[in-house]
């Protein structure tokens, strides 16, 4: 066995020695008449202490990618779910940009994301159930999705992120499927409009979320996510913005969801949302 391979194997058994538990679920869509496949990491401590309750970070894959796209990129997942005392779920979204397509019946992810996954997380995990408990973040498409999503529902998560996120999908008409869930630019342009991050930012105002936002030097979507700083900015709205060496790789994604953690968790810490006792029953 060579030395690199020798390396690899003793750095995935470091990765597991002390992992959170790694749950694949398949929760069905009435909407979209289909099954959604899952993943939920969850620390150690829920099974070792049944008082406490975690916050929970969502984690948005991009096109072409699946629920254990961010294990792939991130193996060590589970350990950093032992070592924060977090919860992270992951879920197949297709290439759908995690909106209600209005053109394609099957692909209502918006909905399912928030009517159906969220309330199954919190009815099933012992999460913090509240905005101030919810992190969304994502990587490309998943960036833009987190984004989305977040801005459209302030009520559900009070901190957002994106990776190299596709933030504002119109200076790319043709690309990963999105005329196929929004109909062609040229015709629907308002829906274009309507279903781009760009489009979100009147919902919000200065203090409704804590934002963070990075993308490479090398990336393709480095010029829409510079316009969206400028944008928020103008707006007044606070959030970190930061440009690093690296493209649109996993390699860079796997170094940008540390920062993205640290992040949240300087929410969740100021929220006072970490590591939670369980509500006590009301007595009768």
């Amino acid at each position: 066995m060579n030395r690199l391979k020798m390396l690899s194997l003793l750095l995935l058994s470091a990765c597991m020695a002390f992992a959170g538990n790694v749950d694949t679920l398949k929760l069905h869509s009435e909407v979209m008449n289909r099954d959604i496949a899952v993943v939920v990491v969850t620390p150690t401590q829920t099974k070792a202490n049944k008082d406490m309750r975690f916050p929970v970070v969502y984690l948005l894959h991009g096109a072409y990618g699946n629920e254990r796209s961010w294990l792939d990129i991130k193996p060590c997942l589970p350990q950093i779910a032992d070592e924060k005392g977090l919860i992270f779920v992951s879920m197949a979204a297709l290439n759908s940009w995690y909106f209600d397509s209005p053109v394609l019946k099957d692909f209502q992810y918006e909905s399912f994301y928030t009517k159906v996954l969220v309330p199954y997380i919190d009815a099933h995990y012992r999460t913090v159930a509240s905005r101030q408990g919810r992190a969304i973040t994502g990587l490309s498409m998943g960036g833009h999705g987190a984004l989305f999503l977040a801005m459209r529902h302030t009520d559900l998560f009070g901190a957002c992120g994106s990776m190299s996120g596709g933030v504002d999908i119109r200076p790319f008409p043709l690309n990963w499927n999105i005329p196929d869930v929004l109909g062609e630019m040229a015709s629907n342009k308002q829906s274009w409009d309507e279903h781009s991050v760009m489009g979100q930012l009147k919902r919000i105002k200065n203090g409704d979320l804590w934002i963070t936002i990075d993308c490479g030097e090398a990336d393709f979507f480095l010029e829409v996510n510079k316009d969206l700083h400028k944008r928020l900015l103008g707006l007044g709205i606070d959030h970190d913005f930061t440009t690093r060496p690296g493209g649109h790789t996993g390699a860079y994604w796997a170094n940008s969801i540390d920062y993205h953690i640290l992040f949240f968790e300087k929410y969740f810490r100021k929220n006072g949302t970490f590591a939670l006792p369980a509500p006590t029953a009301k007595k009768k």
